[in-house]
């Protein structure tokens, strides 16, 4: 039971001080006229005054309350490192034991898991949670058991109490760290990129010759071994190899004593593009299509055009003096011996033998091809006749023989089964409601792929691959209705830039593929054929273990599987011929980036009211009462401050001045002045 005396005034106390000085200015006036009474009357004053600002006496009947010791276990990947998930185990019931025996102190024990995805330690954001669940005014202190690697440490938290760290962790604790300093995200194809790597020893590390070794491995193939120094910066040029993503993986051996191996590893993923597309458009005469070749080349920014078109063919006998012509004459040796590997791919408009190019000249086009270079043949009436660039050395690579026939009747192009699992044909826009094509020249023998099909499903469009190259047949010249919007049109664009880009070999437009997405600890796997169906697909994990995964059809020639990773880390997939290598989740989590335990972090957290740290392998520190503002922690010794915290159950007032005894007082004192100034 506690006491004491409140007050509660009937009248707001600035009011009241007027009141007060006005009595004090009557109470002046009467000594300075030299009244007798001016005491009696300074002291009915007094008591009107007490009355008014209410004073009672308070009993609090009160029950003492517990102080709290909030202790915070960290369970992050880090704290099973060596033997720190021990330290934390024993240390956490011993304190929670003396905690628990002091008088009057209960302890909170709360877990610090690891943060969702790669967030890391998230001590502080435990801290909060943990601090919002208990009165502030019971808290005594908290104790943090952790190797000090806290990911959310500028988290700002109002400590309501001094904060102690129990650092677990060895000094002769050492690691070997490999980072990436510098990796873009893009590359282009045959052109090197220079990435900045290094490797660093961390911790009490032993002495040794300042050479570590370093394997490098692109797309799961065998790694390349290399000595190169520790503690610096290394500039590594990379030539990527292909297009679409390469994977590469850059490890260093575990070394005898060093804490982990999660932190040797380092994956890249970046995508090959293509620095710029070479394009040679040969048009045999001019005709209304060949705007709609040359607008849809040039729209790309990605492609260079070298676009030419014969207007003068040598038949034509007119007269005219050479010298009198304005025509550029055709660079045909240039082109066609000298510089026709430097593009990506030829496409023959409407082009018909006239002598311009010689059978040697073609006859290089179809080596170009087996090489790896790709040609598009949009063929017109004249494919089909006697100077049919089909009775060329190129015939021996098309995909199809011509028959002689043009047919000239309306049709509606139209996807074949194999063509609607094709990439360049799927799900093209409005599927059904094309416009008619007039003219398709009559095609036989096809080879290869036909993924469109005309008059009485003859091909229309062929696709083949012919050594390491590409060839395509198209076997009309009016694929440009679709772009004047003839019987509503269709997607003429968006056919011949997939075509296009097929040839080219892009690897969104590859029919038969292997592909894989991460997010997270999980990755969407997609398989793309031309087959019915595809067997089962192997997964190959970090760790060397084997997985079957049954891939689903979700659309024609395409499907898809979701896999959970157990592990992150490199993962090698297998799908009959096809392979492919993601890397899933960062080789590296941050949870292993800094690994050697250390107070530096949480410094700046402590020292707001002047908690300290200690380690575990000295032994527990002994648990000390300090007063608030003083040094929280000494050398062996750490404090807590206790709040006196207390829980009112009932409270009771006395009136100290009743309206009766005021009325009483001040009349009394009144009074007697009157009289004592009356006898004067």
């Amino acid at each position: 039971m506690t006491g004491s005396i409140v007050f509660d005034p009937l009248i707001p106390w600035p009011l009241l001080v007027m009141v007060g000085v006005i009595a004090a200015i009557g109470v002046m006036l009467a000594i300075v006229r030299r009244l007798n009474g001016w005491a009696l009357r300074a002291l009915a004053a007094l008591v009107i005054l007490g009355a008014l600002t209410g004073p009672s006496y308070q009993q609090e009947d009160r029950a003492p309350l517990t102080d709290i010791v909030i202790l915070l276990e960290d369970e992050s990947a880090s704290q099973q490192l060596s033997d720190r998930a021990e330290q934390v185990a024993t240390s956490a019931d011993a304190l929670a034991a003396r905690i628990a025996a002091r008088p009057n102190t209960e302890v909170r024990r709360v877990t610090v898991p690891d943060g969702e995805g790669d967030a890391g330690t998230q001590l502080m954001t435990a801290l909060s949670k943990a601090l919002a669940e208990e009165p502030r005014a019971r808290i005594a202190g908290i104790l943090a058991l952790s190797d000090g690697r806290v990911h959310d440490a500028d988290l700002p938290v109002d400590l309501p109490a001094p904060m102690h760290l129990l650092m677990t962790g060895k000094e002769s604790d050492w690691d070997r760290r490999l980072s990436i300093r510098n990796a873009p995200a893009f590359a282009i194809i045959g052109e090197p990129v220079t990435l900045t790597l290094r490797i660093e020893d961390m911790g009490a590390a032993p002495q040794g010759s300042g050479l570590a070794p370093l394997e490098i491995s692109v797309d799961g193939d065998p790694p390349q071994r290399f000595d190169v120094p520790l503690g610096q910066d290394i500039e590594l040029p990379v030539t990527l190899p292909h297009g679409g993503r390469n994977v590469i993986q850059f490890t260093v051996p575990m070394a005898e004593g060093e804490l982990t191996d999660r932190n040797n590893t380092a994956l890249i993923q970046m995508n090959g593009v293509r620095d710029r597309l070479r394009v040679l458009l040969v048009s045999g005469e001019p005709h209304p299509g060949g705007r709609t070749w040359r607008n849809l080349l040039k729209s790309d920014s990605s492609v260079d055009l070298v676009h030419f078109t014969i207007l003068r063919p040598p038949e034509k006998q007119d007269g005219v003096p050479v010298n009198e012509l304005s025509l550029i004459a055709f660079p045909t040796r240039e082109l066609f011996l000298e510089k026709i590997t430097d593009f990506d791919l030829i496409i023959f408009d409407r082009y018909k033998r006239r002598g311009i190019l010689p059978a040697l000249y073609l006859d290089n086009v179809a080596n170009y091809i087996q090489q790896g270079g790709a040609v598009l043949v949009a063929a017109g009436e004249d494919f089909a006749g006697a100077d049919s660039i089909f009775r060329s050395p190129l015939g021996t690579v098309l995909p199809a023989a011509p028959t002689a026939r043009v047919l000239e009747q309306p049709y509606l192009p139209t996807i074949t089964d194999l063509g609607a699992r094709h990439p360049v044909t799927t799900d093209l826009p409005m599927n059904g409601d094309w416009g008619r094509w007039l003219r398709q020249i009559d095609v036989t023998e096809a080879k290869g792929n036909v993924v469109m099909s005309g008059v009485g499903e003859r091909p229309l469009l062929v696709l083949d691959r012919v050594g390491e190259g590409r060839v395509a047949l198209l076997a009309s010249d009016h694929a440009w209705l679709w772009n004047r919007g003839y019987e509503g049109g269709g997607p003429q664009l968006e056919l011949l830039r997939r075509l296009a880009h097929w040839m080219m070999k892009e690897p969104e437009l590859e029919e038969e593929s292997l592909t894989a997405e991460a997010t997270g600890q999980t990755m969407r796997i997609r398989r793309r054929t031309l087959e019915d169906s595809v067997p089962p697909l192997t997964l190959t994990d970090p760790s060397g273990n084997q997985s079957e995964l049954t891939l689903d059809e979700v659309s024609p020639g395409v499907f898809e599987g979701m896999f959970e990773g157990p592990e992150i880390g490199l993962y090698r997939l297998e799908n009959g011929d096809q392979l492919a290598v993601i890397g899933l989740g960062p080789a590296a989590p941050r949870e292993f980036e800094q690994t050697i335990a250390t107070a530096d972090i949480l410094t700046p957290v402590l020292a707001g009211l002047r908690g300290g740290t200690t380690r575990i392998e000295d032994g527990l520190p002994r648990i000390r009462n300090v007063r608030a503002g003083r040094p929280a922690a000494g050398r062996g010794w750490v404090g807590l401050t206790p709040r006196d915290a207390f829980e009112t159950r009932d409270v009771r007032q006395t009136n100290l001045l009743p309206g009766w005894l005021v009325l009483l007082m001040s009349a009394a004192f009144i009074t007697a002045a009157w009289l004592r100034e009356g006898r004067r």
